[in-house]
């Protein structure tokens, strides 16, 4: 069987980089682009695909709209989202209003392959780090956002770093966000998972949504 994919983005550079990632997949194949959520509804009525990929940040009607219109309008199409956000509320809205999938833009081609292979199953997919903030749910109190006073000191610089990673932008995009080089990022990044005693890019994630550095926008 073929997935026939749809990607819905407002970015042609990103749809362009996704196509060439997924029709390297055998048995999938992308049927569609669309650059907003009017165009996704209008080219999904004109020939349904399996899967559609939705962006949430879409000018216009967005991803969670258009999701929710899609599902009740075409039952038999699946979304999997795809997008920069990794705040909980902004998940769980897509996921409420009918996405089978969620994957973080900074996750890479293979948590998306898996995402819409899952969906094409009808099979809910989450890749590892809104897994993780989905399963953390209501904290405990030992888990809950720590008062200033017993926060580790983070540097300015190191605190906007924090809260970019967090937001899903790589070395590379911080850089050029920053003005700074993309060595520095990487020194900032090991000196922030140092100081709050992190091993992983997903501990580093759930640590800034939990104190609230996380930014609701792209």
């Amino acid at each position: 069987m073929v997935i026939r994919v749809l990607l819905a983005d407002d970015h042609k550079i990103l749809r362009q980089a996704l196509r060439s990632v997924l029709e390297n997949e055998d048995g999938i194949n992308v049927v569609a682009e669309a650059s907003d959520g009017n165009e996704t509804l209008r080219l999904v009525g004109e020939a349904p695909p399996d899967v559609v990929v939705m962006d949430i940040g879409m000018p216009g009607l967005d991803g969670i709209e258009t999701t929710r219109r899609l599902v009740v309008g075409f039952p038999g199409v699946k979304v999997v989202a795809l997008s920069t956000y990794f705040d909980r509320r902004i998940v769980k809205q897509m996921l409420d209003a009918g996405a089978k999938g969620y994957v973080v833009k900074a996750s890479g081609g293979t948590e998306l392959v898996h995402a819409i292979r899952a969906a094409a199953q009808d099979q809910n997919y989450l890749c590892s780090e809104i897994a993780l903030i989905m399963a953390d749910g209501d904290q405990p109190e030992s888990k809950k956002p720590l008062p200033e006073s017993e926060k580790p000191h983070l540097g300015q610089r190191e605190s906007e770093v924090l809260q970019l990673l967090a937001a899903g932008k790589n070395a590379a995009e911080i850089a050029a966000r920053l003005h700074i080089a993309a060595a520095t990022v990487e020194v900032h990044r090991r000196n922030i998972m140092r100081k709050l005693d992190l091993h992983s890019a997903a501990e580093l994630i759930r640590y800034a949504i939990l104190q609230g550095l996380t930014p609701i926008k792209n």
